[in-house]
C-alpha cells in the first residue's frame, strides 16, 4: 500500500495487498416478502447431483417444521419443478409472481414454471439469464420463508457471480463426487466463495459409495473419497456422504423427491437450524 493511499480502491489501479472489492448493493425483496436465510447449492461442474441435494435439503427443512423454498437459478437447465412433481405454472399479477408449492408446502420458483412448454430451450445470453435470476428474488412473493435454497448452475460464470453479488447469501453448500478431477474443479467454487466472503457451510459428496444389500459392505464405485481431505484443507467442518441408490433417481423422475428420507443430511440440517438462533 502506498503512503499516499486514499483508501478508495475504486479510483486506484494499484494491485496492492490492501485492495478490497467494491461494495455492491444487495437486491431487495418485494415489499411484504420475507426470507430469513439464503443458502446457495453450488458445484464446479454439472452432473454431480446439485439439484438433488438442493431438493433434499429443502424437503428436509420442511419436514423439520420450517418454511422452505427453492429458487431455481439454473435457468437453462431447470429441473426443480420436475423432481417436486409440480405441474402447474407460477401465477403472476400486477408485476408480481407467486411461487408454486410442492405437496408438502415447499415454495418453488423456476423458469419452467413460466414456459408454455417445459421442453422449450432457453436460448438467452448470460446477462439476460442473470437478470432473470435477480427477478426471481425481487419480483416473487416469497411468503415467510425460513430457509431458501438456491440451485445454482455449475461453474463460476455469470449466474453464480450474480447470486454471490446480488443475493444476501448466508452461506453455500458445495456438491461433489469422489473423482479427483471433480474435487479439483470443486476447489474453484470454494475459492470463489472465499473471494466473495461467503462462508462454506458444508460439502456433500454424492455417489460416494454403494452399499451391498446382501452383505452391507460399502464399495467405492467411482473411486476412493477425497472429500475429507478437501474439507480439511479449507477448514470445512460439515460433511455429508450420499450413497449410490437406484431408488433415489427413480423417486426424482416420479416427482417424489419429498418421499426420499435418509440420515445423510441430518448434520447439515442441524447446522442450518443453529443459524436461526
Amino acid at each position: 500500500m502506498s503512503e499516499n493511499c486514499s483508501h478508495d480502491c475504486s479510483t486506484c489501479s494499484s494491485n496492492c495487498g490492501e485492495r478490497t472489492a467494491p461494495k455492491i448493493e444487495k437486491e431487495k425483496l418485494h415489499e411484504g416478502a420475507s426470507v430469513k436465510k439464503v443458502i446457495a447449492v453450488v458445484s464446479g461442474k454439472g452432473g454431480v447431483g446439485k439439484s438433488l441435494v438442493t431438493s433434499l435439503l429443502a424437503s428436509k427443512m420442511q419436514r423439520e417444521g420450517f418454511s422452505a423454498a427453492v429458487l431455481d437459478a439454473d435457468i437453462t437447465g431447470p429441473s426443480i419443478p420436475r423432481v417436486f412433481g409440480i405441474k402447474e405454472r407460477a401465477i403472476g399479477s400486477n408485476g408480481l409472481i407467486y411461487p408454486a408449492e410442492s405437496s408438502t408446502g415447499v415454495q418453488v420458483m423456476s423458469l419452467n414454471l413460466l414456459l408454455n412448454n417445459t421442453a422449450d430451450p432457453v436460448v438467452w445470453r448470460g446477462p439476460v439469464i442473470a437478470g432473470a435470476v435477480k427477478q426471481f428474488w425481487t419480483d416473487v412473493f416469497w411468503d415467510d420463508v425460513d430457509f431458501m435454497f438456491v440451485d445454482m448452475p455449475p461453474g463460476t460464470g455469470d449466474v453464480p457471480l450474480t447470486v454471490f453479488q446480488s443475493l444476501p447469501l448466508d452461506g453455500i453448500v458445495v456438491v461433489t463426487s469422489p473423482q479427483e478431477l471433480v474435487g479439483m474443479i470443486v476447489e474453484k467454487a470454494v475459492r470463489m466463495a472465499n473471494i466473495m466472503h461467503v462462508p462454506v457451510l458444508g460439502i456433500v459428496e454424492n455417489m460416494s459409495y454403494f452399499e451391498c444389500p446382501d452383505c452391507g459392505k460399502r464399495h467405492a464405485i467411482f473411486g476412493e473419497s477425497h472429500v475429507d481431505e478437501l474439507a480439511g484443507k479449507y477448514g470445512i467442518d460439515t460433511i455429508a456422504k450420499m450413497p449410490i441408490d437406484a431408488s433415489i433417481p427413480a423417486r426424482c423422475d416420479a416427482g417424489e423427491v419429498e418421499k426420499i428420507e435418509g440420515p445423510w443430511l441430518d448434520a447439515m440440517a442441524d447446522k442450518f437450524i443453529g443459524m436461526l438462533k
